[in-house]
């Protein structure tokens, strides 16, 4: 039995990390949740995903839930330790919470529209 720092620490291998890097530059618009897009298990990532369907962007959902190993690695990957994780053109863009300030003052708007168009 190891203690949870060191479990977390080692949760990002090199090939986890490699395997993560190809799937958050595999869409533009990629979201990390507890669940699915049409069947969030969680209230904030069902939060997330009601505004991204209402920006009308695409959007591709991994559902972290599935696999313990990916989910553990993913906190250290972007060093945020919830879950839904937004990541938007390859960067880290943030939880449930930095995703809705964002929607209020436009800055998430602003940022999926220069992702659709690069």
């Amino acid at each position: 039995i190891c203690n949870t720092l060191l479990c977390n620490y080692a949760a990002l291998s090199p090939q986890l990390k490699t395997t993560i890097d190809k799937v958050v530059t595999s869409d533009k618009v990629v979201l990390f949740m507890k669940g699915t897009r049409d069947f969030p298990q969680c209230g904030f990532s069902n939060t997330v995903v009601q505004i991204l369907k209402s920006l009308n962007v695409p959007f591709e959902t991994i559902n972290i839930l599935e696999n313990e190993l990916l989910r553990q690695g993913l906190k250290e990957y972007s060093s945020w330790p919830t879950f839904p994780q937004l990541y938007i053109d390859g960067d880290f863009f943030g939880g449930c919470d930095i995703i809705v300030d964002a929607l209020k003052s436009g800055e998430l708007q602003e940022t999926l529209e220069k992702a659709m168009c690069s």
